[in-house]
């Protein structure tokens, strides 16, 4: 962005100053792109005696079987050590693995090495994250921070985890996750009221990630601020895929549509630009493949960290996993839930190509970092840093223990 310097602009880790590290798994066969794969691996996991369970679990130095720990925040699941359980697998939820790639975990705190607690407790209604993704460079045009309402586990295509910033710090959409005052001042600012909402939508429109962190130009011109929001409300809409309201559709005759039926295993992923084609073709090449088009080439090259989205989307379920491991339990075929899956993709992604970049200007009528402090906005209490206290409940500890916090 021309004119703007690291030194003018403020920093999102400034603007929202709670941010969380991305989860740390541990293992893979606890998260699936369908629920029903989850529920049998469970199964196959509690039926298994005490030398398999070892094997399939994939221990580590944070997770065994004998590992004493904590229920997930708002997940009435058994805390028994892995080594004794045999009930039910606890009901898996959507999460968000990586770009626009939702998919379903068990929400099992014996199960992941670092669950981040402190996410799960403001999940909810009315809460958005938004995950700044890794940094690489000459990565060319893609967003800096994507926007989710369900939890994102922070992982950044290109392997360079980012930072989680809850929109808000408390439960039911209380607290805003931003600097103290910068509400009032940007209101003060615009002549017009600033919800948190707005900040997130202004943040989508304008960020831009850079080696010192993700910069967020603030315009010192309401007008400019207005335009901004406006297009970070459209892309906020299109990150969430429409949740709540109507989903985005391309306009007739540019829908993507299954012209050839996919392979029930597929094996590889091409584009034709000429056709505007996307070619799925059948696992080991013995048949025919599938074909999906129209596929607009804003949509196949749309790309996150230098990682071409659709590749990733598709390569994450055709992948081999291990014989003999939970993750080789997965669909026998191709699910049709997943080919509406990756139209939706391909539509989400169409639309964001599509949408202009959004410009505050050559560096003129900035708000700088300079006024913010100036303002007594910056730099931010290290409380705000920090997680709120959020428990005006019990939590079941270990074994069944209630935790007092």
């Amino acid at each position: 962005m021309p004119g703007v310097t690291h030194d003018e602009a403020p920093l999102l880790a400034d603007l929202m100053p709670w941010s969380v590290a991305p989860l740390r798994p541990g293992r893979g066969w606890p998260m699936a792109p369908d629920a029903a794969s989850l529920k049998a691996r469970w199964k196959a996991f509690v039926r298994a005696d005490a030398a398999d369970r070892e094997v399939l679990l994939r221990p580590t130095r944070a997770r065994t079987l004998h590992t004493a720990v904590a229920q997930l925040p708002g997940h009435d699941v058994s805390t028994v050590r892995l080594a004794r359980e045999a009930g039910p697998c606890p009901e898996p939820v959507r999460v968000l693995h990586g770009p626009f790639d939702e998919q379903w975990l068990i929400p099992d705190h014996r199960l992941i090495d670092v669950a981040r607690p402190e996410l799960w407790r403001v999940l909810g209604a009315g809460q958005l994250f938004l995950t700044e993704q890794g940094y690489v460079a000459d990565a060319g045009a893609g967003p800096a921070v994507l926007a989710s309402a369900v939890l994102p586990d922070g992982r950044s295509p290109a392997g360079r985890p980012g930072r989680i910033r809850p929109l808000f710090r408390r439960p039911g959409g209380a607290e805003p996750n931003l600097a103290p005052g910068l509400l009032r001042y940007l209101t003060q600012a615009y002549g017009a009221d600033v919800a948190a909402e707005d900040v997130l939508a202004w943040v989508l429109a304008v960020a831009r990630a850079s080696a010192a962190g993700c910069v967020v130009p603030l315009p010192a011109d309401a007008e400019v601020w207005a335009r901004g929001v406006a297009a970070g409300r459209r892309l906020r809409w299109l990150h969430l895929r429409g949740a709540g309201g109507d989903r985005p559709r391309l306009p007739g005759g540019r829908r993507p549509y299954v012209r050839a039926p996919l392979p029930a295993r597929p094996g590889g992923l091409a584009y034709d630009p000429d056709e505007e084609a996307l070619l799925v073709d059948e696992d080991g090449g013995g048949g025919g493949g599938g074909v999906i088009s129209p596929v607009p080439a804003g949509a196949w090259g749309f790309r996150v960290s230098g990682v071409r989205v659709l590749e990733l989307w598709f390569e994450r379920r055709v992948a081999v996993p291990e014989p003999g491991s939970l993750e080789a339990i997965r669909p026998a075929a191709w699910p049709q839930a997943w080919t509406s899956e990756l139209l939706e993709l391909i539509t989400v992604l169409a639309l964001l190509a599509e949408e202009p970049p959004f410009s505050v200007g050559d560096g003129e009528g900035l708000i700088t970092a300079g006024e913010l402090r100036a303002a007594g906005v910056l730099p931010v209490p290290d409380r705000s840093r920090r997680p709120a206290s959020v428990l005006d409940h019990h939590e079941e500890g270990p074994e069944g223990q209630f935790a007092l916090l």
